[in-house]
């Protein structure tokens, strides 16, 4: 039985239906999780992950466990080596950051498992395409895109492939001690980002470029101050790794990965 922690984000929801559709026994995990997100005969637990008493009966039966720590679980204090050691024996696929190899994220969850769990995998994904998601409300009212950084292109990643990675790698064997970095197929940037996303809902998209002041004064509504100057700092000055697209996406599943415009096509209807 697979059990998948993070199961109504961009990717645990994506990873809960692929695995579903396998035919494999899938636990979902989530805060505020019910029978309605997930496909039918996928077992739901509500559970907070950095509360370590309810934490036996999220991987009850686990032999594989996709694990995605957020923001909240850090700033309550939450201690992955409990949660690697109430999944007992289960191989552990670990979602963590491409910032860990580039030194601007803390090793500390990648360490924990590494240390405690007896198979383990480690997936370092970019930024997501799904970032994008961002913009919607500025789309959907004046059709335009505001971002800092207008020509620094990232490889980002869509989140389903984020999601095919994990499905395979939780699925066949050969894959403990890897860690994987997870990258689109090529750079983009957010210039070209709105053009894309233009050209999916069929009309042209003004882009304004905001100042680092100002783009750091917007996020900092919903993101605390380190996390602000890290992602401030990838997105205005990535290192070569940053830049680099990754060959492991292909390693893994047989195939590129997708686009951004592919992700613009199939979420258009967000920013209509």
């Amino acid at each position: 039985m697979i059990v998948v922690t993070g199961a109504t984000g961009n990717v645990g929801r994506l990873l809960v239906e692929t695995l579903a559709a396998a035919g494999e026994e899938v636990t979902a995990v989530s805060r505020r999780i019910s029978a309605a997100d997930v496909p039918d005969g996928v077992r739901t637990v509500q559970a907070d992950l950095a509360r370590p008493d309810g934490l036996k009966q999220v991987f009850d039966g686990a032999d594989r466990v996709f694990l995605l720590t957020s923001g909240e679980f850090m700033a309550a204090g939450g201690d992955v080596a409990e949660i690697v050691a109430a999944a007992g024996g289960a191989r552990i696929v670990l979602l963590s950051s491409q910032g860990v190899g580039s030194g601007r994220h803390a090793p500390a969850f990648e360490e924990a498992v590494k240390a405690a769990s007896p198979e383990w995998t480690v997936l370092r994904p970019g930024g997501f395409a799904s970032n994008a998601f961002q913009w919607a409300p500025a789309i959907r009212a004046d059709r335009v895109v505001a971002a800092p950084f207008g020509d620094v292109a990232l490889p980002v990643i869509d989140p389903a492939d984020i999601a095919d990675v994990a499905a395979a790698v939780l699925a066949e064997p050969g894959h403990h001690g890897r860690t994987y970095v997870l990258t689109g197929p090529e750079p983009i940037s957010p210039r070209r980002q709105a053009a894309d996303l233009g050209e999916a809902l069929g009309e042209p998209l003004r882009f304004t470029e905001l100042s680092e002041d100002e783009a750091r004064a917007a996020m900092s509504e919903f993101m605390p101050p380190v996390v602000v100057e890290a992602t401030l700092s990838i997105l205005g000055t990535p290192t070569e790794d940053e830049l680099r697209v990754s060959p492991d996406v292909e390693k893994v599943l047989g195939r590129p990965g997708r686009t951004f415009a592919e992700w613009a096509a199939r979420n258009a209807a967000a920013f209509k």
